[in-house]
């Protein structure tokens, strides 16, 4: 029986995309839903996201039960998850972009403005860009170096270094993926990232933290 993956709808992602994606990378039980049902017996999560951190983080606890159910599948229930852009952002304490909003805090720190100094470097940060391995990369399953496709005007601020999966530079060093546990966050579009995405959404489909 294929394993059930969890595509969560909030009204905040670019589901189609991510939903055809991960049926490329060779998942056959993808559901797109929003029902806490149906997340505390899934086999996998995935949460997306796309636009503001305060607009996604709304749009999550806005539907009744979703954020519980999905903390007691993957905090207790240690089903794999990956969040995506946004989605990743949301596992921070808290987002200040149009004031502080609450994140999940599932990986403890805080989304600020990309600032740089060199107005060369523009903001957005969006295009193709490295993946480079932290040393102390915990989601060696499913990250490697390579290329990935980025955009975003936030990026997450971890407390704990270690929970840095890997980084890319844009005017400086900014965190491209997170990690913790069962937990896997990236801030590019594995979706938008052509080969190199397909065989991370293989590989997550295939990890057992």
């Amino acid at each position: 029986m294929a394993e059930v993956v969890a595509l969560i709808d909030y009204g905040a992602g670019n589901l189609h995309s991510v939903a055809n994606a991960l049926k490329a990378a060779g998942a056959e039980g993808v559901i797109v839903t929003a029902d806490p049902q149906i997340v505390r017996a899934a086999d996998r999560i995935v949460l997306p996201g796309v636009g503001s951190f305060r607009a996604c983080a709304e749009g999550l606890r806005a539907i009744p039960h979703l954020v519980d159910a999905m903390a007691e599948r993957v905090l207790i229930g240690r089903a794999p998850f990956l969040g995506i852009c946004v989605g990743m952002q949301l596992l921070a304490s808290r987002g200040v972009e149009h004031g502080i909003t609450p994140g999940l805090g599932w990986i403890p720190g805080e989304v600020h403005r990309i600032e740089v100094t060199d107005p060369a470097i523009k903001v957005p940060h969006m295009g193709w860009n490295d993946v480079a391995l932290a040393p102390h990369n915990s989601a060696e399953a499913v990250l490697w170096p390579g290329e990935a496709y980025f955009l975003h005007s936030y990026h997450f601020v971890p407390e704990d270094g270690h929970a840095v999966a890997a980084m890319t530079d844009h005017g400086g060093g900014i965190v491209a993926a997170v990690a913790r546990d069962n937990i896997l966050g990236v801030q590019f579009h594995p979706e938008k990232s052509q080969s190199y995405g397909l065989e991370l959404l293989a590989r997550f489909l295939e990890w057992a933290p």
